[in-house]
């Protein structure tokens, strides 16, 4: 929600309607990390040195692309979905990376 990579909701009652991402929070990170989700139209390449988490993405990644795209999902909106994924990676290693140094 921080970086506006979730939909935007109109609800009455029982009925919930979902619309297109907020927009809120800074967005120079939210376009940095739309631009980044385009790499994951490739498949993953092996690093020399690539940590676990990472490849775990990358492979995850690249996988839902494939299945949102051959959906028929418009690739704009797969890459912010994309994106909005690799937020939820990147917060992953940054608490992994918290729990080591405490």
């Amino acid at each position: 929600g921080y970086l506006g990579l979730v939909p935007g909701e109109r609800s009455t009652g029982e009925t919930v309607r979902r619309g297109a991402i907020t927009k809120a929070g800074n967005g120079r990170v939210r376009h940095m990390l739309v631009e980044s989700a385009w790499t994951y139209r490739h498949p993953p390449k092996v690093g020399a040195r690539k940590l676990e988490i990472a490849w775990k993405a990358q492979t995850r990644l690249t996988a839902r692309y494939r299945m949102l795209t051959g959906r028929g999902k418009r690739t704009t909106v797969v890459c912010t979905a994309i994106a909005r994924e690799l937020t939820g990676f990147m917060w992953a290693v940054a608490r992994e990376a918290q729990a080591i140094r405490s």
